[in-house]
């Protein structure tokens, strides 16, 4: 496992940064005024009903545990790949994205009938922050 050995040449605050960046991208992209209202109509939920569910940090730990866990295996991936700038980082990311992400999403919600807005607005909302993040990581290998 070659790309296991990329662990310690990873930047450590460049995985921080494109953390941070990722929530940060989630916040505002969730918010009722930007994207919220529309993910929650179609997903058949409102404000109250989110607000009722009450989970807690058995929700936030392990959402921040994934991002977290995103962000250090791109900055693996960007290293082992020798991918050594914002553009190279950041297309990578996307192409990751699009195909585990944005995929994820499309087979999932499909088989569940949810509402193409939802796989549209959660897709949108991965591709974002995965490319983010990854131009982070490749301006700073």
């Amino acid at each position: 496992m070659d790309w296991l050995s990329h662990i310690s040449q990873i930047n450590w605050l460049a995985v921080t940064l494109a953390f941070v960046a990722s929530m940060a991208i989630g916040f505002v992209w969730y918010m009722p005024a930007v994207l919220g209202n529309r993910w929650m109509a179609a997903i058949g939920k409102t404000q109250e009903d989110l607000k009722d569910i009450g989970g807690g940090a058995g929700i936030w730990v392990p959402m921040m545990a994934a991002a977290a866990l995103t962000a250090a295996l791109l900055a693996v991936l960007i290293s082992k790949l020798g991918l050594d700038n914002a553009v190279a980082g950041g297309l990578f990311a996307l192409v990751v994205g699009l195909v585990f992400r944005a995929g994820g999403h499309v087979i999932h919600n499909g088989f569940a009938g949810r509402p193409a807005a939802v796989t549209l607005i959660d897709s949108g909302h991965d591709l974002l922050a995965m490319t983010v993040s990854g131009a982070i990581i490749g301006a700073m290998s």
